[in-house]
C-alpha cells in the first residue's frame, strides 16, 4: 500500500517537471530564455497584484436604532475611579491629642512617643514658640503667593542665608513642603535621556522625583558600595554616549526605610572616579549627625563642596515645616526659575521660616543636644538587645532605630500584620507609641517592612528603658 502511494507521488512529480520543461512552457522575451518555473512565478505575481488592487468588501453602514442605543447604554458599566476598599484601608491610625513631643496623648492616655521624628526635642521649645508668636503678629499666617509673585518675605531670605551660613554653602533655597523639595529638585536638574543611579531603598519623595524627571533610572543594592561601583562601571563601559550625558548618584544620608547611614566618603570616591554628580538628601541627618549637627558631610569628614546638590526636610530635627536645597549659587538660581515646587507653590508661612532660624540658633548655642541624642540611641540599643523574634537593622548611630522580623513568614502581608499587632499592643498595653513602616501602593521600595522608633534628645533614660522592656514583652507574646 505504501509503495503504491509513493509511486503515485513520484509519477505526479515527474509529470509536473515534464510539463514545465516542455517547449510550450518556455518563452523568449527580448532574447532572454524564460523557463517554466519563472513563467509560473511571474503569473502568480500578476494575479496577486491584481487582487491587491481590487477594493475590499465592506459591510454597508447603517445608524444604530434608538432601541439598540438604549440597550448598549443599559449594558455599559463604567470603570471605578478608585480600587475596591478592603479591610486594610478601613483601619484608622492613632490620633494625637497634644503636641508630638517625647510624651503625647493618644485616645485620652499619655504615651511615650517614638513615632515622631522630633530628634532634638524642639517640639514645644519655648524659644521656637516665642519666635512663631512674634512672626504671626508681624506677618500673619500665610503669604498668599509663590515666591516669584509677591510671596517673598524678608524672613524667607533671612532663613535661606542662615541655612547657607550654618552649612558653609554659598546659597540656599526654601520650599514650602518637605517632600516637594525632593520631587521638585530632582526633575529640575534631571531630564529625559539623563542617567540616574539610585539606591533601591530611597523613600517615596525621591521615587516620585525620579518618575517626574523621565530620566533613565538604574538601581543599585541598598547601601552596597560594591553594587554601586559595578553599576557605574557597567554604565560607563556599555554606553558609548554615557560621557556626553548628565549622570547622577542619588542617596539618602540616613535611610528612612532602613535606618542605615550612607558611606559618603566611598560614594564621593566613586563619583570622582566615574565622573558622576551626587544628590544627597539629608532630611534625617541634618541637625543629627556630626559633632555640631551639620549632617553627613561633617560626620564623614567630606567637604560639602564635593556634594553637588543637598536637600533636606525641616520637619524633623528643626521641628518646623518645609524644606531646603543648598549648594552653589548656580544650582540655587536655576531652581528659582525651573523648580515647580518653588515656582508654583505658595511660599512657606513666615512663622515657620522664623522658627527654623531660631532652631538653628538654639542648636549652635547648645552643641550638647547632638551628644545627648547619641547617648539616647545607645541606651535604646542596649535596652532592645536580645529581643525575641526581632532584630535591629539600622546603624548604631542612626536616630531611626529600625526593627525587623528575624524570620519572615514568607508573605509581606503577613509580616506587616505581625508588626502591626506588636505596635498596637505596645500602644494599648504598654503606652509605647511606635510606628510600622507601612508603605502605600505608590511606594516601590523593595526593602522589608519593620517597626521604626524615632529617638529624641528629649527622651529620658526611663522612657528608653521602658520602651525596650515593653517591646520585648509584646514581641515575645505576639511571635511565640
Amino acid at each position: 500500500m505504501e509503495s503504491a502511494a509513493l509511486n503515485l507521488v513520484n509519477a505526479t512529480l515527474n509529470w509536473v517537471t515534464l510539463a514545465l520543461d516542455a517547449p510550450s512552457a518556455r518563452a523568449v522575451v527580448f532574447g532572454v530564455h524564460i523557463g517554466g518555473h519563472l513563467f509560473v512565478e511571474v503569473l502568480l505575481l500578476v494575479v496577486i497584484l491584481f487582487l491587491l488592487s481590487q477594493k475590499s468588501y465592506k459591510h454597508p453602514k447603517r445608524p444604530l436604532t434608538k432601541k439598540e442605543i438604549d440597550e448598549l447604554c443599559d449594558e455599559w458599566v463604567p470603570e471605578s475611579l478608585i480600587p475596591p476598599i478592603n479591610e486594610e484601608m478601613l483601619s484608622e491610625p492613632p490620633v494625637l491629642e497634644s503636641a508630638a513631643g517625647p510624651h503625647t496623648i493618644v485616645n485620652g492616655k499619655e504615651v511615650v512617643n517614638f513615632a515622631s521624628a522630633n530628634y532634638l526635642g524642639f517640639v514645644g521649645h519655648e524659644k521656637l514658640l516665642e519666635s512663631c508668636t512674634s512672626a504671626l503678629e508681624k506677618y500673619g499666617v500665610g503669604s498668599c503667593g509663590p515666591r516669584g509673585f509677591y510671596g517673598t518675605i524678608d524672613v524667607h531670605l533671612d532663613c535661606e542665608a542662615r541655612i547657607a551660613k550654618f552649612l558653609g554653602t554659598p546659597d540656599s533655597i526654601l520650599y514650602s513642603y518637605g517632600l516637594s523639595t525632593m520631587f521638585s529638585a530632582i526633575p529640575c536638574f534631571c531630564k529625559k535621556g539623563d542617567i540616574i543611579v539610585v539606591d533601591e531603598g530611597v523613600h517615596w519623595g525621591i521615587q516620585n522625583g525620579l518618575y517626574l524627571s523621565r530620566s533613565t533610572i538604574v538601581y543599585f543594592k541598598h547601601n552596597d558600595m560594591e553594587s554601586l561601583e559595578k553599576t557605574l562601571e557597567k554604565i560607563t563601559a556599555e554606553n558609548q554616549r554615557a560621557k556626553k550625558l548628565r549622570r547622577y548618584i542619588v542617596v539618602e544620608a540616613v535611610y528612612q526605610n532602613s535606618g542605615q547611614i550612607a558611606p559618603l566618603d566611598k560614594i564621593i570616591r566613586l563619583k570622582e572616579k566615574y565622573r558622576f554628580r551626587v544628590l544627597l538628601d539629608e532630611s534625617n541627618s541634618f541637625g543629627v549627625l556630626g559633632h555640631s549637627g551639620r549632617g553627613l558631610t561633617e560626620y564623614c569628614g567630606v567637604p560639602i563642596e564635593k556634594i553637588d546638590i543637598v536637600t533636606a526636610a525641616m520637619g524633623h530635627a528643626l521641628a518646623t515645616e518645609g524644606g531646603f536645597c543648598t549648594g552653589s549659587a548656580r544650582v540655587i538660581d536655576h531652581q528659582r526659575l525651573s523648580s515647580s515646587g518653588y515656582v508654583f507653590s505658595a511660599s512657606l508661612p513666615p512663622y515657620l521660616a522664623s522658627a527654623a532660624i531660631t532652631a538653628i540658633d538654639v542648636l549652635e548655642q547648645n552643641p550638647d543636644l547632638t551628644s545627648k541624642l547619641k547617648e539616647n540611641i545607645t541606651i535604646l540599643w542596649k535596652a532592645l538587645s536580645g529581643m525575641q523574634g526581632l532584630s535591629i537593622a539600622s546603624n548604631s548611630e542612626s536616630p531611626i532605630v529600625f526593627l525587623r522580623l528575624e524570620k519572615s513568614t514568607g508573605s509581606a502581608k503577613s509580616d506587616l500584620q505581625l508588626l502591626e499587632d506588636i505596635a498596637d499592643r505596645a500602644l494599648k498595653e504598654e503606652s509605647i507609641f511606635v510606628v510600622v513602616s507601612k508603605r502605600s501602593t505608590l511606594d516601590k521600595c523593595p526593602l522589608p517592612v519593620g517597626i521604626r522608633l524615632f529617638v529624641s534628645a528629649a527622651h529620658s533614660e526611663a522612657d528608653l528603658l521602658k520602651a525596650g522592656s515593653s517591646l520585648k514583652r509584646v514581641a515575645a507574646a505576639v511571635l511565640r
